[in-house]
């Protein structure tokens, strides 16, 4: 009979260098930038056309009452048309919230950028290879600590 040697397995720990940790972090930083300002970027976006439609319904609105307002309620259920203006302001009030909301978060996460840029640690930056301008976060492994 003969017997099996058992291998062992050796686990390899690779330990980062002070260079290493500190060029990840700079460029974890940097990465977080960019998706806090595209978020910034994006909510401007959505606060600019909360604001037009907001406009377009108070135009509808007036010119709904201004057309509606002679003579037509009398002649054709003016119950009806009251409640619809009514439901109309009201949906109008909603969007306005909507819009003051959404303005505050915006402002919020503007606020939290600002903080962030203080306390970041400053850093020159260093030349990227030709390999990670191309696709930067392609096939990237993710360091643990």
């Amino acid at each position: 009979m003969t017997k099996k040697e058992s291998v062992e397995k050796k686990e390899v720990v690779k330990r980062m260098t002070k260079a290493q940790i500190e060029n990840a972090l700079v460029e974890n930083f940097v990465s977080l930038q960019k998706v806090l300002t595209n978020l910034s970027v994006k909510f401007d976006d959505l606060s600019n056309k909360m604001e037009k439609l907001l406009e377009i319904f108070e135009i509808s609105a007036k010119s709904f009452s201004e057309k509606y307002q002679d003579g037509y309620s009398e002649k054709t259920g003016g119950e009806s048309d009251a409640e619809f203006l009514k439901k109309l302001d009201s949906l109008l009030d909603q969007n306005k919230t909507i819009a003051k909301g959404i303005m505050m978060m915006e402002e919020r996460i503007k606020n939290r950028g600002v903080q962030y840029h203080q306390f970041q640690p400053q850093f020159q930056p260093q030349p990227v290879s030709q390999e990670q301008d191309s696709d930067p976060y392609r096939n990237r492994n993710l360091q643990r600590y």
